[in-house]
């Protein structure tokens, strides 16, 4: 499983964001590619620890037994339910948003496991630095194939 904190594969992940363009297309979902582009980065926010959306319910119920469907190597379902804080539905600029999820990249990157958030996902709760790691490569891997890059 790939994994953010290489540097390998935040390369990856940014060289992908660069092929994308204010016209990409959605393969399915709601969101356009400014706004996924704003939903990924409010997801960095959580793993860098710069935001702290509440547990839900249903998340305290049954996170933790279907948490490793953020770090194995199956791909994420197409039209997932997303945290709501991170549910972007108004315009957003894209090329602030791409530049803004770049920077986010590099300095969760750069930063390394030991900076990573100990606060636990809204959803799927504790998680240690690696399954962030694979996470969020998992995270951004599933939004850029979304939009065909």
């Amino acid at each position: 499983m790939k994994n953010i904190f290489i540097q390998l594969h935040s390369e990856e992940m940014l060289n992908r964001i660069d092929k994308l363009s204010p016209n990409s297309k959605p393969q399915w979902g709601k969101m356009d590619v400014a706004q996924m582009l704003a939903h990924c980065s409010a997801f960095q926010d959580i793993a860098m620890g710069h935001s702290f959306p509440p547990r839900g319910w249903l998340g305290i119920l049954i996170g933790n037994f279907v948490k490793p469907i953020l770090y194995n190597d199956k791909p994420l379902a197409k039209n997932m339910s997303t945290i709501p804080t991170i549910l972007i539905e108004d315009a957003k600029e894209f090329e602030t948003e791409k530049e803004k999820l770049k920077q986010k990249i590099i300095t969760f990157q750069d930063n390394g496991p030991k900076k990573c958030t100990t606060h636990p996902h809204p959803f799927f709760g504790k998680l240690t630095s690696e399954q962030w790691g694979k996470g969020i490569y998992k995270h951004l891997d599933h939004h850029l194939k979304q939009f065909g890059v």
